[in-house]
């Protein structure tokens, strides 16, 4: 048997009403879920379904059961986000000192 989380691996964010269903099979709805973490209504759970809200987003994944990356994959691609830079950049070769000490725990 597939679980929902299972059957929702798209590249795309989980749309409202996937998220809304998730939670009512975990027996949640968006107004138990608010007052069970302390807010007095819903609209701050809410708002995590139109901009990033991180610290609502992982309520809402915990509540689901998945990782908050699952439900919103684009989200967490910027955040995640670690450029690359070349050890000549200028970046790095400002402070060796510093990079060394880290290196050397």
């Amino acid at each position: 048997m597939r679980t929902f989380a299972e059957s929702k691996k798209t590249a795309g964010d989980w749309d409202k009403a996937d998220i809304k269903y998730a939670l009512e099979k975990k027996g949640w709805n968006l107004r138990q879920l608010a007052k069970q973490c302390g807010y007095s209504n819903s609209s701050a759970l809410r708002k995590a379904f139109d901009a990033p809200y991180p610290k609502v987003e992982r309520i809402i994944a915990d509540a689901i059961g998945v990782a908050p990356e699952v439900i919103w994959p684009s989200r967490y691609a910027k955040r995640n986000f670690t450029p690359v830079l070349s050890p000549s950049s200028p970046i790095c070769a400002a402070r060796p000192e510093k990079v060394r000490a880290v290196a050397m725990g």
